[in-house]
C-alpha cells in the first residue's frame, strides 16, 4: 500500500506549504487539493523560473504527477483556465494529468460582485476578504443553489440553473447591497464558452484516488488552520475547513486512510487582513521580518502583519489536525537578530492562559507571554542539514518542538526547492 500524505498550513496561512508540496511531491503518484479556491496563492521556485499557482495543485510541474482538484474547492473557470494556459506558455502540459471533480461548485461574476459589494458596504469592519468570490460561492453550496463543474457540460441544465440564481443575487445585488447587477446574458454565453476547453478535465475524483491506494498520495492544504471556518478566528476566517479533517469531505478518501500530517509554519508569524493578533509587531522588528521575509501576498499583493512565533496558536493546530510532524519554513529570516522572542502563553485581564481561548472576544484581549532566546549571526540561508545550523537556532528549534509537542520533519532555509534540511521524510517508513 502507498501512504496518504496530508500538508496543512498550521498558522493563519501564507507559510510555505506551496514548496513543501513542490519538494514532497518529486515521489508521489499525485498531489490532491481538497477545499478553498483561486483565493489560496502557492509561490513554487525552480531554478531562475518562478511560478504562482492559485487553484491547480503544486505537483503539476512533475510530468509524472497526477493532480486532482477535489469537489470541497471551489472553481472559477475563468481563473482555472488562465492558470491552464500560463503553465502551457512555460511548457508544461496539464491535459491528461489535471482532474477536477464534477462536484466542484462553480465560482461565477455574480459572486465576485457579492464578495466585493458586501466588504465595500461594510468599510472599516469589513472581513478582509481577497474579493475573488469565494465566500458567496460557498454558501450557495450549503443553500443548495449552487452551480456545479458537471453543470457546464450541459447547456440547458446549466442555463436554467444561472437564471434561476442570477435573479436572486441579482435582487440581493441592487437591492440590499446598492450595486449594479450582473449581466445574466454575458455569464451565460462566457460561461459555455470556457466549457468547451474545460471538459477534457472533468474526472470522479473520489474514485480515481481510490483506484491509487497501492501508491503514495499528497493532500495539499490552502490557506491556514487558524483561518478554518469552524476552528479558526470566525468571524475572520475564510469560507472552507482548512484542517485535516476536510481531506475527507474535499477529496473522498476515508479517514482511516490517512497516514502523515505534516503543518507548515513559519519560524515567525504572519497575517493578512483583520482579525487578532496577539504576537503582531509595530516595530523595527516587525517591519525587518516584512522586508526581509517578502511579506507579500502572492494572490492579492498585500503587505503582511508580522510577529513573533506564537506557540500557544500552533499547538492548537496541532492538537486539532493531529499533526505527526511540523516544517518550519523561513528560519533564514529570523537570521543577525539578537535576540527572539517566543510565544509561551497569554495574558487575560490579569489571568494566564495557556490555550488560545474559543472565544473571538476574549482572543483579540488576550497578550502575549513571552520567552526571550538568544539569536544567531551566522547565515542559515539553503541551509540543507541540521548539523550546519547555528547552535542557538538549534536551540531555538528545539524549544518550538517542545512547546508544540510536535517533532520537526523538516526545515527550509531558502526559497528553491533545494533549500531544506530533512530531518523525517513523511513517506518513508
Amino acid at each position: 500500500m502507498g501512504k496518504n500524505v496530508v500538508v496543512v498550513g498550521a498558522q493563519w496561512g501564507d507559510e510555505g506549504k506551496g514548496k513543501v508540496v513542490d519538494l514532497l511531491a518529486q515521489r508521489v503518484a499525485a498531489v490532491v487539493r481538497f477545499q478553498g479556491g483561486h483565493n489560496a496563492g502557492h509561490t513554487l521556485v525552480t531554478g531562475d523560473k518562478v511560478f504562482k499557482l492559485h487553484l491547480i495543485p503544486s505537483g503539476i510541474l512533475y510530468p509524472n504527477v497526477q493532480c486532482f482538484v477535489g469537489h470541497g474547492v471551489v472553481v472559477s473557470p475563468t481563473a482555472l483556465l488562465e492558470e491552464i494556459e500560463m503553465l502551457h506558455s512555460q511548457g508544461i502540459e496539464v491535459q491528461g494529468r489535471l482532474f477536477v471533480s464534477a462536484a466542484c461548485t462553480l465560482i461565477l461574476p455574480y459572486h465576485v460582485a457579492l464578495d466585493r459589494a458586501r466588504e465595500a458596504a461594510k468599510g472599516v469592519e469589513k472581513i478582509g476578504t481577497t474579493g475573488r468570490g469565494i465566500g458567496p460561492a460557498y454558501e450557495d453550496q450549503v443553500a443548495r443553489r449552487a452551480l456545479r463543474f458537471a453543470d457546464l457540460f450541459v447547456p440547458s441544465r446549466f442555463e436554467k440553473k444561472l437564471r434561476t440564481v442570477m435573479a436572486y443575487h441579482n435582487f440581493v445585488l441592487e437591492n440590499l447591497l446598492h450595486a449594479e447587477p450582473v449581466n445574466e446574458q454575458q455569464v451565460l454565453d462566457e460561461t459555455l464558452t470556457q466549457s468547451e476547453k474545460l471538459k477534457p478535465f472533468l474526472e470522479d475524483v473520489p474514485l480515481r484516488i481510490a483506484k491509487l491506494q497501492d501508491q503514495d498520495i499528497l493532500f495539499e492544504g490552502a490557506q491556514g488552520v487558524l483561518l478554518d471556518i469552524n476552528q479558526g478566528t470566525y468571524p475572520f476566517v475564510t469560507s472552507s475547513n482548512t484542517t485535516a479533517g476536510a481531506v475527507s469531505t474535499g477529496s473522498g478518501l476515508g479517514p482511516r486512510h490517512i497516514d502523515e500530517v505534516v503543518g507548515v509554519v513559519k519560524a515567525y508569524t504572519t497575517r493578512v487582513g483583520g482579525g487578532p493578533f496577539p504576537t503582531e509587531l509595530h516595530d523595527s522588528v516587525g517591519d525587518l521580518l516584512r522586508e526581509k521575509g517578502k511579506e507579500y501576498g502572492t494572490t492579492t499583493g498585500r503587505s503582511r502583519r508580522c510577529g513573533w512565533f506564537d506557540a500557544v496558536a500552533v499547538r492548537r493546530a496541532a492538537q486539532i489536525n493531529s499533526f505527526s510532524g511540523l516544517c518550519i519554513t523561513k528560519l533564514d529570516v529570523l537570521d543577525g537578530l539578537e535576540t527572539i522572542k517566543i510565544c509561551v502563553g497569554y495574558r487575560l485581564h490579569g489571568q494566564s492562559l495557556d490555550s488560545l481561548p474559543i472565544d473571538i472576544e476574549q482572543f483579540q484581549d488576550c497578550e502575549p507571554v513571552y520567552e526571550e532566546l538568544p539569536g544567531w549571526h551566522e547565515s542559515t540561508e539553503k541551509i540543507q542539514s541540521v548539523d550546519a545550523l547555528p547552535k542557538h537556532a538549534k536551540k531555538y528549534l528545539e524549544r518550538i518542538e517542545a512547546l508544540v509537542g510536535v517533532p520537526i520533519y523538516m526545515i527550509s532555509s531558502g526559497p528553491d526547492r533545494s533549500d531544506v534540511a530533512i530531518i523525517k521524510h513523511p513517506f518513508t517508513e
